[in-house]
């Protein structure tokens, strides 16, 4: 069996399973190489730490400090309810500023509009109205400005950054909750181009093993797990094939010209089919596509429909009358789209908090972007439990369940579900 653990580092670390056949090694090595090379240069990844590692043996000290505090139950049972919420951040958080800096506010723009005492002659201001006042004054006008703003100001997707801000937690548990969410973050690009990066991978230990590694008598073994690495998964898709065969469409396009107005205008079909204008242009696009893509914007800008009827890329449903999953569809703008949805926000309901102070209770409501798929009943339950446990009062959100609005609502004792 081939086993593969690469980290995205500085230096990258890989790991081989020792059992493994020497064939077997060279082809995880190759395979992890072309990852190393994918975390060092794709945008997505620009943010993460590249000191991890040693980042995470922090996080384990910290951790085990509040066990021999805290006890092991204790401190276990609130990292399962962080971890079962690590996937309500926000996604683009990396390179978008969605919030205004705290710093913007200064008190010299508020005191502009302190209302100060009184004084009949200038040389007593500073006596009636001392600058301990006035910044006391300051501070309660501020208060009522942030009390009369919503809570939060707009709706935040940051759920666990919210969380790790405003829920009454101990410091223990808050430190706790800041690092998982940190962790979090740094895995988050992982999820952004699984496609890419294990196509890019399958692409160049392909070609590491066959231009440079492998001897004649390797070849049949390399040849029996390299397909078994592609072949498409039963009643999934699989980021190996996708990845590999779309990065190769993709440079064979780039190679032949066929891409661009006068290519896509061509209306003769023999033509097309025989188009090369010899550009060459393949490696160098694809190294741009490494670079700059995530899962989305690759699947959204290079896939052709030329590359799904190739591929025989469809859509399936369950058909009830027959009691089995059937095919749906072959067209193209349909695959299209049932991928890119899958792909957007990792295929999680899109969740946001939307007030933390619901019905002045100090409730948390949290509102799920319906897109046409309603939130299954068990996971909805356990995360609600999950954030009442951080943040320690009712927990509530607003969704659609079977074309109805719903809020559903945990109290710490029972579910509730009622009408917005």
């Amino acid at each position: 069996k081939i086993y593969e653990m690469v980290i995205n580092n500085d230096p990258c670390y890989a790991y081989l399973l020792y059992a493994n056949s020497t064939v077997d090694q060279k082809l995880v090595m190759a395979h992890v190489y072309a990852h190393c090379d994918f975390f060092k240069n794709n945008v997505y990844f620009a943010h993460t730490n590249r000191k991890m590692l040693d980042e995470m043996g922090n996080h384990r000290t910290r951790i085990m400090k509040y066990v021999y505090r805290y006890g092991q139950d204790m401190v276990d049972d609130f990292i399962d309810a962080c971890l079962s919420i690590d996937t309500l951040i926000d996604c683009h958080a990396a390179a978008i500023k969605r919030v205004r800096d705290k710093t913007e506010t200064s008190l010299n723009g508020i005191e502009k509009v302190v209302k100060k005492l009184h004084s009949t002659r200038p040389y007593m201001d500073r006596f009636i109205n001392p600058p301990d006042f006035l910044k006391e004054q300051a501070e309660k006008l501020e208060d009522e400005k942030v009390q009369e703003r919503h809570f939060p100001e707009s709706p935040e997707r940051d759920v666990m950054g919210f969380l790790t801000e405003h829920a009454q937690l101990e410091k223990w548990q808050r430190d706790i909750l800041s690092l998982l969410r940190e962790e979090a973050y740094y895995f988050l690009p992982q999820g952004q181009t699984k496609i890419l990066n294990e196509g890019w991978a399958v692409y160049f230990h392909s070609k590491i093993m066959t231009t440079r590694a492998l001897k004649d008598s390797e070849v049949i073994d390399y040849a029996d797990h390299h397909s078994g690495t592609v072949a498409p998964y039963p009643g999934r898709l699989s980021p190996y094939k996708l990845g590999y065969e779309l990065f190769k469409d993709s440079q064979d396009r780039w190679n032949k010209g066929r891409f661009g107005k006068e290519y896509d205008e061509c209306e003769n079909l023999v033509e097309k089919a025989k188009w090369d204008k010899r550009l060459g242009l393949g490696l160098k696009k694809i190294f741009e596509v490494r670079k700059l893509c995530s899962d989305i914007t690759f699947i959204d800008e290079f896939l052709t429909p030329e590359f799904c009827r190739d591929q025989k890329l469809f859509t399936f449903a369950y058909n009830q009358s027959a009691d089995q999953y059937e095919i749906a569809s072959r067209e193209f703008k349909k695959v299209k789209e049932k991928l890119l949805f899958q792909l957007t926000n990792f295929g999680h309901p899109i969740i946001s908090v939307v007030d933390g102070n619901y019905k002045n209770r100090g409730e948390l409501l949290l509102k799920h972007e319906h897109d046409g798929v309603d939130l299954r009943e068990d996971y909805s339950k356990e995360t609600l439990k999950s954030l009442y446990k951080i943040w320690g009062r009712p927990v509530n959100i607003e969704t659609i369940l079977e074309g109805v609005p719903k809020v559903l609502c945990f109290d710490g004792e029972e579910h509730k579900e009622f009408r917005p």
